[in-house]
């Protein structure tokens, strides 16, 4: 029982006295007040250095950089940053009314000239190949690189034939599956954009859709996400479907586009469930019957051609795993010595009718709703796509009781050895040599992104972007935020800072300091501490802002904050 004091507080309310350890250790350190300071300027903390060179001058500066983190346990203002830059990237292509990419310009007569002469060369190289003149082969090769590069100096995209001429050596029937249901098919037109709607006043407007789309069950779960029977709980099953769940959604986007007849673009994010299944949100330009949507969906699955992986031929933890041998370039059998199936092999052995390892298919769970460019449901909808962009998978719903951190466990135990691509080491527990194999490969310890604990079994992207979403690249809406804080600083009578990226000018190249720039490594003798990157970046934080304070700010380009970060 705690006793209270004489002013009737117990001990832990009472203030430590001054001068003792107790007290010393609440006063906050000062690196910490820097950090804070950085996060609420929206400086990084964890800032790159890097060296200016003027070579007019000689001049030479360092420089802080972001990092460029995109999840706030490494920075959170750079990860916040990168949130926002998603978000205008997702409302720019959303509710587009015309196509985002204009047709390609039609070739000149110079690039005409160059594929008539390429189509000569690939016929002499033929005739070559035929005669079995292997040097006659290797010159016209030669050539035939030295007209792919012209044409790529005339502005010419992509080469006129690719230089792998072998053929892959085996196929997989495309037949559809008998227990699924059917697709229907339409010619897909070249158009991006949606339907029109035009009501009886006149008025008429484009909807788009808010799309989201789950795993299939695995097993009875509580309101926690924790599964009602943990042993009969298809963790197996979980773990294939997280890491070729990326392949289920481009087949989803790729039947869909067949069914309605035009090229569905799409903005999406994957999260976790409470039960640590991915499911997908996604935000396409255009409406859809929800009918279509659930038939697509029901009928959309993606086929694992791989060899089976149900009966391990060697035991995890056991003293006789394959070990690489130097002699043969491979691994081999500890005991036979014999050689370990070779990959490609092992997709030979997979005969014509016998069923693939594993198929994904999307769960019966499908929400579809109709949002308008103008309603407020637009911009929620955004920042909900957005909102765990800043966390790790694992992190997105909290793990506070035993039962959920034994659900997170298993589901780790069984991606840790599960196969998660042609070069995974766990092919050695099936007697397969992964493809490329290399020494040092050992079961369970693949350092592929689907084994970590944070990824939860998904090894790709976690934003999926369509080519024609909006017609710019990431990198391109990073341009436009610098292009609107310098137009803000030349309206205002200011100058950019050397070396920050409102430096640069597009408009005029010529116009552009001749610099060049060298990262910092950490053993340069010049390497400044961190520390003191981060006061130097939130001193021109600081003085970007009473810059850019003047009442007569136009104000933020589309889908922006009041100041984007370049910094």
């Amino acid at each position: 029982m705690t006793t209270p004091g004489p002013d009737g507080a117990t001990p832990g309310e009472q203030e430590p006295r001054p001068g003792s350890r107790l007290a010393r250790l609440r006063m906050p350190l000062a690196r910490h007040v820097v950090e804070a300071v950085a996060v609420e300027e929206g400086v990084c903390v964890r800032p790159i250095a890097l060296r200016r060179v003027d070579l007019d001058t000689g001049e030479t500066t360092i420089i802080p950089a972001p990092c460029g983190a995109t999840l706030a346990s490494k920075c959170p203002p750079c990860a916040e940053r990168a949130r926002r830059l998603r978000m205008a990237q997702c409302k720019t292509g959303w509710h587009l009314d015309d196509e985002p990419l204009p047709p390609p310009d039609p070739p000149d007569d110079d690039a005409k000239q160059l594929a008539r002469l390429r189509a000569d060369l690939e016929a002499i190289r033929a005739e070559a190949e035929q005669a079995g003149d292997l040097a006659g082969v290797a010159d016209a090769d030669q050539v035939i690189g030295h007209v792919d590069e012209a044409l790529a100096d005339l502005g010419v995209r992509g080469k006129a034939a690719p230089d792998d001429r072998t053929r892959p050596r085996r196929s997989r029937s495309t037949k559809r599956r008998q227990d699924v249901a059917d697709l229907p098919r339409l010619p897909v037109d070249k158009r991006t954009v949606g339907r029109t709607y035009v009501a009886a006043d006149g008025t008429a407007w484009r909807p788009s859709m808010f799309l989201t789309l789950t795993c299939d069950t695995y097993g009875k779960v509580l309101g926690d996400g924790t599964p009602v029977d943990p042993d009969g709980y298809d963790y197996r099953r979980a773990a294939r479907d997280a890491i070729h769940f990326p392949k289920l959604v481009d087949r989803f986007w790729q039947n869909l586009r067949r069914a309605v007849g035009w090229d569905v673009q799409y903005f999406a994010v994957l999260e976790p469930q409470r039960r640590l299944a991915p499911h997908l949100h996604a935000a396409f330009r255009g409406t859809v019957p929800r009918v279509v949507l659930r038939q697509v969906a029901a009928a959309t699955y993606h086929q694992v051609w791989w060899p089976p992986t149900d009966a391990p031929v060697y035991a995890p933890d056991g003293p006789g795993l394959p070990v690489w041998d130097e002699q043969a370039a491979g691994y081999v059998d500890p005991a036979t010595k014999a050689a370990l199936t070779s990959w490609d092999e092992a997709l030979d052995a997979i005969g014509p009718d016998d069923q693939p390892a594993h198929v994904v298919r999307f769960g019966p769970q499908i929400q579809a709703d109709g949002v308008t460019s103008n309603s407020a449901t637009a911009g929620r909808l955004i920042g909900y796509l957005t909102k765990y962009l800043t966390k790790s998978l694992d992190a997105c719903h909290a793990v506070d009781t035993d039962r959920q951190r034994a659900h997170v466990d298993r589901l780790a135990a069984a991606l840790r050895y599960e196969p998660c691509s042609p070069t995974c080491a766990n092919w050695l527990l099936h007697g397969i040599a992964p493809r490329n194999a290399r020494p040092g490969l050992v079961p369970g310890r693949c350092k592929g992104k689907a084994h970590r604990r944070e990824t939860l079994g998904f090894g790709g992207r976690r934003v999926l972007v369509s080519r024609k979403w909006s017609g710019k690249t990431l990198s391109d809406h990073k341009a436009d935020r610098v292009d609107f804080v310098r137009a803000q600083l030349e309206a205002l009578g200011h100058r950019p800072d050397a070396g920050s990226p409102a430096e640069q000018t597009t408009g005029d190249p010529a116009g552009a300091p001749r610099v060049s720039w060298e990262l910092i490594r950490p053993g340069d003798p010049n390497a400044p501490r961190r520390e003191h990157l981060i006061i130097h970046a939130i001193a021109n934080r600081q003085r970007w802002h009473a810059q850019l304070a003047n009442p007569t700010t136009t104000g933020p380009p589309a889908g922006g904050s009041a100041l984007p970060d370049v910094a």
